[in-house]
Protein backbone atom coordinates (compact mmCIF):
# COMPACT_ATOMS: atom_id res chain seq x y z
CA UNK A 1 0.00 0.00 0.00
CA UNK A 2 1.12 3.62 -0.86
CA UNK A 3 0.93 6.37 1.35
CA UNK A 4 -0.88 9.57 0.36
CA UNK A 5 1.47 11.93 -1.10
CA UNK A 6 1.90 15.33 0.83
CA UNK A 7 0.67 18.38 -0.55
CA UNK A 8 2.85 21.70 -0.29
CA UNK A 9 0.75 24.78 1.00
CA UNK A 10 1.85 27.60 -0.63
CA UNK A 11 0.30 30.80 -1.14
CA UNK A 12 -1.68 31.70 -4.42
CA UNK A 13 0.71 33.09 -6.93
CA UNK A 14 0.47 36.99 -7.62
CA UNK A 15 0.18 37.97 -10.89
CA UNK A 16 2.61 41.38 -11.53
CA UNK A 17 -1.08 44.15 -11.52
CA UNK A 18 -1.41 42.34 -8.18
CA UNK A 19 1.87 42.91 -6.73
CA UNK A 20 1.90 46.49 -7.83
CA UNK A 21 -1.27 47.25 -5.98
CA UNK A 22 -0.21 45.69 -3.03
CA UNK A 23 2.72 48.13 -3.13
CA UNK A 24 0.40 50.74 -3.74
CA UNK A 25 -1.85 49.72 -1.20
CA UNK A 26 1.48 49.82 1.34
CA UNK A 27 3.03 53.01 0.45
CA UNK A 28 -0.58 54.86 0.22
CA UNK A 29 -0.99 53.28 4.20
CA UNK A 30 2.35 54.60 5.15
CA UNK A 31 1.46 57.56 3.74
CA UNK A 32 -2.04 57.96 5.00
CA UNK A 33 -0.15 57.28 8.98
CA UNK A 34 2.55 59.80 8.42
CA UNK A 35 0.00 62.51 7.50
CA UNK A 36 -2.56 61.68 10.56
CA UNK A 37 1.03 61.98 12.80
CA UNK A 38 1.04 65.59 11.19
CA UNK A 39 -2.66 66.67 12.15
CA UNK A 40 -2.15 65.33 15.43
CA UNK A 41 0.92 67.78 16.11
CA UNK A 42 -1.69 70.55 14.24
CA UNK A 43 -4.19 69.86 15.70
CA UNK A 44 -2.51 70.23 19.03
CA UNK A 45 -0.78 73.42 18.51
CA UNK A 46 -4.38 75.14 17.11
CA UNK A 47 -6.27 73.85 20.48
CA UNK A 48 -3.51 76.02 22.47
CA UNK A 49 -3.60 78.99 20.24
CA UNK A 50 -7.36 78.88 20.26
CA UNK A 51 -7.37 78.71 24.47
CA UNK A 52 -4.41 81.56 24.21
CA UNK A 53 -6.78 83.62 21.89
CA UNK A 54 -9.51 83.44 24.18
CA UNK A 55 -7.96 84.07 27.18
CA UNK A 56 -7.03 87.58 25.28
CA UNK A 57 -9.94 88.25 23.99
CA UNK A 58 -11.54 88.08 28.01
CA UNK A 59 -8.90 90.49 29.08
CA UNK A 60 -9.54 92.82 26.16
CA UNK A 61 -12.95 92.66 26.91
CA UNK A 62 -12.12 92.80 30.76
CA UNK A 63 -10.67 96.23 29.90
CA UNK A 64 -12.93 97.52 27.95
CA UNK A 65 -15.64 97.16 30.16
CA UNK A 66 -13.27 98.17 33.05
CA UNK A 67 -12.25 101.78 31.11
CA UNK A 68 -16.16 101.99 29.68
CA UNK A 69 -17.10 102.08 33.59
CA UNK A 70 -14.39 104.34 34.64
CA UNK A 71 -15.63 107.03 31.75
CA UNK A 72 -19.30 107.03 33.37
CA UNK A 73 -18.50 107.63 36.79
Amino acid sequence: MSTARRRVLRPPHQTLAEARQQQKLTAKRGQLAKEQQSLARWLTKLRRSFHTVEKQQKKVARLEREIARLEQG
